[in-house]
């Protein structure tokens, strides 16, 4: 019971970055990337739309790693 304990708190900056990440796929996208750019690129609709599928996908995986990890414990 104790690492499923130490394992959600540890997960909680993950599902940070990835709620993040769907309210702002432009910025989750242009992440340490920024500096190779004078001007802010245009991103394209597909790649939002990816990262937005994208984060919601990790969020519905981690939460069901949980409570799997839950129940079995």
């Amino acid at each position: 019971m104790l690492t499923f304990i130490f394992g959600l708190i540890l997960s909680i900056p993950l599902y940070i970055l990835f709620i993040l990440q769907y309210q702002y796929p432009e910025d989750a996208i242009l992440w340490g990337k920024r500096w190779m750019y004078n001007e802010d690129p245009d991103i394209s609709d597909g790649a939002i739309k990816y990262a937005k599928i994208s984060s919601i996908i990790g969020i519905i995986f981690m939460t069901l790693f949980f409570l799997v990890w839950f129940i079995i414990l």
